[in-house]
């Protein structure tokens, strides 16, 4: 299987820059293998939205829409848990 391209909304680069270092290099780490693995295993598809998963990485959450016919992974938000949902 061909790997997926990675594609980012232009909000997504604002919430990396207000991650430390750390989280970021993490986020950074688990988008990547999404290329390879669209639906790792702890993968939830949200309730109430018309394609999108979500993919825990400690406190942040990676909100993502898969588009099988074009190979690739739209990146919506990385946000903390407690305002990623705010704004499905």
């Amino acid at each position: 299987m061909e790997p997926y391209e990675i594609a980012f909304q232009p909000s997504v680069e604002k919430d990396l820059r207000k991650l430390s270092a750390e989280n970021c290099d993490r986020i950074m780490v688990r988008i990547e293998a999404l290329a390879n693995e669209p639906f790792p295993a702890p993968v939830v598809k949200l309730k109430g939205t018309e394609g999108l998963y979500r993919v825990r990485v400690g406190d942040y959450r990676i909100i993502y829409e898969i588009d099988s016919d074009s190979n690739r992974i739209l990146i919506h938000y990385v946000r903390h848990r407690r305002d990623v949902y705010r704004d499905l």
